[in-house]
């Protein structure tokens, strides 16, 4: 992963200063009344957008140092929050598990050693780890080999049994089955690059002597692939992995290089198979077959890896909005506070904390905001942002949020190419949410005044193009707001940049990567 760059650095020391000190006087004040006057109506008027018109529209903005309500509109309202669900998660996961957790993936041996064969099975156990990459695997495999076991008499069994067997959330869309953003969870899984995009393979195509060359990232034979792509004058290829299978069928015409980011099928055989072949690379054969299955008590440890920190982690996980870390994180919660690794015990704990700092009503169907079932108000993560202001681990969490303009793309994130040369850019600390009619924007800035303030904006049902620019407009008018000098409305500066994506999709989730 990426390592703090300077401009993170110089980016977190801004944050520090305003967001520890308390908002200016200027010696010259107006009447305060005025300022937020101003900024309910330019709101207004930014919200009065034909493509609202049918359209549901929450937003709340108030002082983070003082609570006051600045302005407000369908506060309470129950909305669909799409990616902004992951406030909650990140929040309610680095209280429980801490910003010191880290995913430990086992390799334990069942059975007796004579010399240098195992009578017995090797035991390749997960905890979770997102980050596990082939390298990983090969790491472990040379542990394995440098204990001095050369033969395995046994089968390789694939332990994922820290979490249960439910792969895909209840209200997630078939449709999504095979994209990498909506890959199965499991405990033991792998990741193909450095986004850590857990329990997918990426998938490249390229024409080379008049036929289309097919790799794969990691290279691995898991995959069963069905190459019915041509060489043809322009690239219009669709790489699809069938429902339920390992077969990813490709079709139509390659001219140039693409790639496409695929689910796997069972993350945990995919690990499997990527470790057995590393297993082979380092000397190390296995008789038996691969099975799933747990570890028997009194397995001994051949070798273990330990992932980053939570920490750490948050980074790829909220910049880039990682759905699979999200509800990885989930099943980890409900492992450690319940002794189960499920969706409804790690749900509890994340409701159980929103309620603890004053959240009452919201609906967690997940942890990442794939589910449309998911339902928030305005007022309610506005809550939430002001509360986790208090706990010690806030800089850590704040600092892993998006920062509106930032080219860097582990700072950035998803708001990178977002609010660009306007006072919002490397002020804006936020959270972006984005599904096929919903689009929600929550988070922190600072004012003109150097005033701390938390917002929540969320747009529902929409059914033109993206309003993501009506999202930029109120956060750089919030950048702007000043209560001892009313802007002008008709000179308030209320371009945005626009966002490269599609608009029903994070534009991290487009790959290669758009933002």
């Amino acid at each position: 992963m990426r390592r703090t760059s300077a401009s993170l650095v110089a980016g977190a020391l801004v944050a520090a200063l305003a967001w520890t000190s308390g908002p200016s006087s200027p010696a010259n004040a107006l009447d305060p009344a005025a300022g937020v006057a101003d900024l309910g109506q330019d709101i207004n008027k930014i919200l009065s957008d034909s493509r609202l018109t049918v359209a549901r529209a929450g937003v709340v903005v108030k002082s983070a140092s003082t609570g006051e309500e600045l302005y407000s509109t369908d506060a309470g309202k129950l909305m669909t929050p799409a990616s902004n669900t992951k406030l909650f998660t990140s929040a309610a996961a680095v209280e429980t598990l801490g910003l010191d957790h880290r995913f430990t993936t086992g390799v334990l041996a069942s059975g007796r050693r004579a010399g240098s064969a195992l009578a017995g099975d090797l035991v390749l156990r997960g905890t979770g780890d997102p980050t596990m990459l082939a390298e990983d695997y090969d790491a472990l495999a040379a542990e394995v080999a440098a204990a001095g076991v050369k033969v395995v008499t046994g089968r390789l069994v694939a332990d994922d049994t820290w979490f249960d067997g439910q792969r895909l959330g209840n209200d997630w869309s078939w449709d999504d089955e095979t994209a990498y953003y909506a890959a199965p969870i499991s405990a033991l899984t792998a990741s193909p690059d450095r986004d850590y995009d857990a329990g997918s393979v990426i998938v490249s195509v390229s024409a080379a002597d008049g036929q289309v060359k097919v790799t794969t990232t990691p290279e691995t034979d898991y995959l069963k692939i069905v190459n019915k792509a041509t060489v043809g004058s322009e690239t219009d290829v669709l790489i699809e992995r069938q429902h339920g299978s390992r077969t990813v069928v490709i079709t139509g015409t390659v001219a140039d290089p693409y790639q496409e980011w695929v689910a796997v099928d069972d993350p945990a055989a995919y690990a499997a198979s990527l470790f057995r072949a590393a297993l082979t690379k380092h000397g190390v054969k296995v008789l038996g077959r691969t099975v799933a299955g747990a570890a028997p008590e009194g397995a001994a440890v051949l070798a273990e890896h330990r992932s980053m920190t939570l920490g750490e982690l948050l980074v790829p996980f909220m910049k880039l909005s990682n759905n699979i870390h999200a509800e990885i994180l989930t099943k980890a919660m409900g492992r450690k506070v319940a002794g189960q690794g499920t969706w409804s015990a790690g749900l509890k704990v994340a409701t159980d904390f929103a309620k603890a700092n004053g959240v009452q009503v919201i609906n967690m169907r997940d942890g990442s905001g794939l589910s449309r079932r998911d339902g928030f108000s305005p007022g309610s993560i506005a809550q939430l942002l002001t509360a986790v202001r208090a706990k010690p681990w806030f800089k850590t969490w704040y600092d892993s949020l998006p920062v509106a303009g930032n080219a860097d793309r582990f700072v950035g994130g998803t708001l990178r190419s977002r609010m660009r040369n306007t006072p919002a850019a490397n002020n804006v600390h936020a959270k972006t949410g984005s599904l096929t009619g919903v689009t929600s924007l929550s988070g922190y800035v600072t004012s003109a005044d150097g005033e701390p303030l938390v917002f929540s904006i969320m747009l529902n049902q929409y059914l033109s193009g993206s309003p993501k620019d009506i999202e930029d407009k109120i956060a750089v008018r919030l950048a702007q707001f000043s209560r001892a000098n009313p802007v002008d409305a008709a000179t308030a500066e209320l371009r945005s940049a626009q966002d490269p994506s599609a608009g029903d999709l994070e534009c991290s989730w487009l790959k290669p990567a758009q933002c």
